[in-house]
């Protein structure tokens, strides 16, 4: 009899993963080891929300106030300086602005948390027995909660530059979902790099402000320069973000092609990224 088959016998809820396809632990027992220990990862979200302050006035007002600002900054640079657009789209370009901003510095926040999720959780590791995608998950949890308070705000913000209502606009959580489900898997992706190249984390400020100046936030979709039309709408956050600003600021329906690539590119980073992942967790407590 091997140690698995005794520590399963005396103690049924204790599985050890062994090495199986492609280094993939067995799916059915590590997903729902997943489920069950789901509390435990909404808890250590909620200790870093408490941790960080975001669950007390002045924590929440700074969460808004900092993609406001530089919605602000970045109004003042295209609108005024750059002189883009009439004067008369100055409000919906703003209320664009905000909107795109806050799905970003969401989307973002939740990649970069999860890529440090897994290094800065290596005493949790070393003792503690656990799905390992459990840390990366709980930091979108904590990345979405954090992004909650700026809807209120973003809903302000379209009624006091009066933006159009329309019933199209509750089709945007749609693309929240999508983008959800894509910061995931780059969370995970990221994750795992992480642990075997420590400087991960100092190259992905750079990357995440280029992805910003090549996403739909500063500008509008269908106003892609020209130069780059040919190879920006591959760019994920193109189909992801626009299809987000375009129902939720417009209240437009957008191209059946970026439903399309809105949804593959969520599922292939969440797909690519889970197994990527559980394909290296158990070196990670071994380089940790």
């Amino acid at each position: 009899m091997n140690a698995t088959s005794v520590d399963e016998e005396f103690n049924p809820s204790v599985h050890v993963y062994e090495p199986h396809k492609v280094g993939l632990p067995p799916l059915r027992p590590y997903f729902k080891a997943l489920w069950e220990r789901r509390e435990f990862a909404a808890e250590m979200s909620r200790t870093g929300i408490r941790a960080a302050n975001t669950n007390t006035f002045f924590g929440q007002v700074w969460l808004v106030l900092n993609p406001l600002l530089l919605a602000g900054v970045y109004y003042l640079l295209v609108e005024i300086i750059a002189g883009a657009g009439a004067k008369s789209d100055g409000a919906e370009r703003f209320a664009h602005m905000c909107g795109g901003l806050f799905a970003f510095y969401y989307f973002s926040g939740a990649m970069t948390a999860g890529a440090a999720s897994v290094v800065g959780g290596g005493k949790l590791l070393m003792n503690m027995s656990f799905p390992r995608m459990l840390l990366p998950l709980s930091a979108l949890r904590t990345s979405f909660f954090r992004f909650l308070p700026t809807m209120v705000v973003y809903a302000a913000i379209h009624l006091v530059m009066r933006q159009p209502l329309h019933w199209a606009m509750l089709l945007a959580p749609i693309f929240l979902i999508f983008l959800t489900v894509f910061a995931a898997g780059m969370g995970m992706i990221f994750a795992a790099l992480q642990v075997y190249f420590r400087d991960t984390t100092s190259f992905l400020p750079y990357f995440v402000r280029i992805w910003l100046y090549l996403s739909p936030v500063l500008w509008f979709a269908e106003d892609a320069p020209e130069k780059f039309k040919s190879f920006i709408q591959f760019n994920p956050l193109f189909s992801l973000i626009g299809g987000w600003t375009d129902l939720l600021v417009r209240g437009q329906i957008p191209d059946l092609w970026m439903w399309i690539g809105a949804a593959a590119w969520a599922l292939a980073a969440a797909l690519i990224g889970s197994l990527f992942f559980m394909s290296r967790e158990r070196e990670f407590v071994v380089r940790l």
